[in-house]
């Protein structure tokens, strides 16, 4: 080479340095170098295209004489994939084409066929700096065989120059780019998070996507739940007004395939997308270009995010790079916004509850103050609804310390708890009370809830049954004996060949052993109540019981043809209890075993033990308990509800609950619904001290004389 041509070139490698030198536009920096190519190098047209770290074409400038001509991104695969410049980006080293027509290298199209174009000459070189590929740059000429070696060599030249400008300035655009979209996706959620009324946090979803994207219209779907179709709920700008109401179901039209596939599209051309279709137009709308974007929310597609006709005509490369962003803090906005639209409707119903309640309802804060009272709370302790907000729970009624617990630790720990108490009233008087306290959020603070039940009614016909009993005890008892007395004389001076007499006795003495059993559990369930322990215990032989038990309800068993069975899986252990009492604790539930098992049915009665309880069982095959009445049927005077049920005074089960709690033993119900019940019950083994207390006879077991 020359002294004066290496001055030449060095000079041209100078200029075209202080020309893409002097810009970061990376369109500019394209320009000028492309038209520096064709100015020095010679040629028609040419091109370059800008690749990314990973080889993926991001950019390209193309020039036709001295005018620029737009591309598509599918003009840009095609060029890096299968063209000349394809080859160049594989090999990473120059081509020199004299002849297009004669090189499988070049990529034909379908306007620039020989017989259209005729051959042509090329040349292409890579942009390459320290190994790294930054570009294609490509000079067309029109004529064959122009271009030689030294055009190369001078391209490549150029190329190697340039290189670094093409880069920096791709670098600078891509951060330009990404501080572009940051700021619009700041904008947008620092606009989206200043409200979470739901009307308004789609307005401004929409108004920061039309300002970001520069669009003519923006809508907004959400999928419904209920029949899974996309519902527009909004929609602003240019004829917008048809928009909201719209339904497109979820496996339709592009905003479909948006909510299926998770990820969004753009469509430059509408006319030109096969996937376009009547289900996508909007009434008074002519779409030219549109872009979705799926609104997510916990990973969730739950709806769309619509940009319509840029003002532009085209998107810019970041727009779905924004409207994804713009979606994603969509889907956050817009959840956060119907679970406060949700909770507000809550808190609503909440407070209509509370206000029409038909119980008295107080809230208190932790200290007992008083927050919140409703209308019946005022009217039934005669406070005005002002004078209880000074007031403390424990002022209103005798709180009862031992179930809530000193500071109400136990209520805040269990969550509720229920006692009976005494309200005091403004004018003085007392009334009984049942107290329900519960921990609640109430204004999104941890509080306590009491709903107060006046139990006036309960109470005075509790006293009503306590005088009845008071009177069947007292009154009856006497008499009783009584009767007892003179029916032990009848059977003594009756004949002995008169077994129609006997058999009346018979009836008469086990019709007044029932009510002894009667009067004797009424006793006991009132000396239960009232925490007297028991203290007439002696070791017995649980077998002995089970059979008196029998013995004792065969008669009614037979009378509706029932089968009484005895079922004992194991040696039996003595059992320390107060024998009168849990002998009327296994008739009472035969009895009622008997009395709920239908005609021809079976019942059984057994037991086995550990060692340390005896466990025993009675089973029917009756209609069964239903299980919101299990726990219930144990209360005193209550009585299973339906029809064709049987009756009885309600005392029976209760007085074996509590007579099975006082020996330290346990009693439970299992029952299932139309095929029979079981009822069990534990009681401790004698310890072996007591054992010689077993007092046994070859018949009845002896019993204790009625108290």
């Amino acid at each position: 080479m020359t002294e004066d041509r290496s001055r030449a070139l060095l000079e041209l490698l100078i200029n075209v340095s202080r020309e893409v030198a002097t810009a970061l536009d990376l369109r500019t920096v394209l320009q000028r170098l492309l038209f520096a190519a064709i100015q020095h190098v010679g040629g028609e047209r040419g091109s370059i295209v800008v690749m990314d770290d990973l080889g993926r074409p991001v950019d390209a400038t193309i020039v036709y004489g001295k005018q620029l001509h737009e591309h598509t991104t599918q003009q840009l695969k095609d060029t890096v994939e299968r063209g000349l410049a394809g080859w160049v980006v594989q090999n990473r080293k120059a081509a020199l084409v004299p002849d297009t027509s004669k090189d499988e290298r070049w990529l034909r199209r379908a306007d620039d066929t020989p017989e259209k174009t005729g051959a042509k000459s090329a040349v292409c070189v890579p942009l390459m700096t320290r190994e790294r590929l930054v570009g294609v740059l490509t000079l067309v000429h029109s004529v064959p065989n122009v271009f030689d070696d030294e055009h190369l060599e001078l391209m490549q030249a150029i190329a190697d120059q340039a290189s670094v400008a093409v880069l920096n300035a791709r670098l600078y655009t891509e951060s330009q780019r990404t501080a572009r979209v940051m700021t619009a996706l700041a904008e947008g959620a620092a606009a989206m998070n200043t409200s979470l009324e739901l009307q308004d946090v789609w307005r401004r979803i929409l108004n920061q996507t039309m300002q970001a994207l520069q669009v003519e219209t923006v809508a907004l779907a959400l999928i419904d739940h209920a029949t899974s179709d996309l519902v527009f709920h909004a929609a602003a700008g240019h004829n917008s007004g048809n928009i909201p109401g719209r339904h497109i179901r979820v496996n339709e039209g592009l905003a479909g395939s948006v909510v299926n596939e998770g990820h969004g599209l753009i469509v430059p051309v509408v006319g030109e997308d096969q996937r376009y279709g009547e289900v996508d137009k909007f009434g008074g709308i002519q779409m030219r270009a549109v872009a979705i974007a799926p609104i997510q929310s916990q990973g969730k597609v739950i709806g769309v995010l619509e940009a319509i006709n840029p003002i532009s005509g085209s998107f810019d490369p970041d727009a779905m790079l924004v409207m994804t962003g713009l979606g994603s803090l969509a889907g956050t906005t817009i959840q956060n916004a119907q679970i406060l639209e949700r909770l507000q409707a809550a808190h609503q119903r909440y407070r209509e509850l509370f206000e029409d309640s038909v119980d008295p309802i107080l809230i208190t804060d932790w200290e007992g103050r008083i927050l919140e009272a409703n209308r019946q709370a005022v009217a039934l302790s005669g406070y005005s609804n002002e004078k209880l907000h000074t007031m403390s729970i424990d002022q209103l009624h005798k709180v009862n310390w031992n179930r809530t617990g000193l500071n109400f630790e136990a209520l805040k720990q269990n969550d509720t708890c229920n006692y009976e108490s005494v309200l005091h009233m403004e004018n003085g008087g007392t009334l009984p009370v049942e107290i329900h306290a519960r921990r609640v959020e109430f204004e999104e603070t941890d509080s306590a809830q009491w709903i107060m039940r006046d139990i006036t009614e309960r109470k005075e016909l509790d006293a009503l049954r306590d005088d009845m009993t008071a009177m069947i005890y007292h009154d009856l008892r006497s008499p009783l004996g009584n009767i007892v007395s003179s029916l032990d004389m009848m059977g003594t001076l009756l004949p002995n060949n008169d077994d129609s007499l006997h058999v009346m006795l018979s009836i008469a003495n086990s019709s007044t052993a029932r009510i002894q059993r009667l009067i004797n559990s009424l006793l006991d369930i009132s000396r239960l109540e009232a925490g007297q322990q028991i203290v007439d215990q002696q070791a017995v032989d649980p077998i002995a019981l089970i059979n008196e038990s029998i013995r004792d309800v065969l008669p009614n068993a037979n009378g509706r043809n029932q089968t009484l069975e005895k079922k004992v899986v194991s040696i039996l252990p003595l059992i320390w209890v107060d024998v009168d009492m849990i002998h009327r604790v296994l008739i009472n539930l035969l009895e009622n075993s008997v009395k709920f098992t239908p005609v021809g049915g079976r019942v059984e009665i057994g037991a086995q033990t550990d060692g340390i309880l005896v466990k025993f069982w009675v089973r029917d095959n009756g209609p069964g308990v239903p299980e919101s009445e299990r726990e219930r049927i144990f209360e005193k005077f209550t009585r299973l509800r339906g029809r064709n049920r049987p009756g009885g005074l309600g005392v029976g089960l209760a007085f074996c609950k509590l007579a099975v709690i006082g020996h330290g033993g346990n009693i439970w119900v299992e029952s299932e619904l139309e095929k029979g019940t079981t009822f069990w019950l534990t009681l401790p083994v004698a310890q072996k001290k007591a054992t010689g207390q077993l007092k046994r006879q070859t018949g009845r077991l002896m019993m204790k004389p009625d108290r």
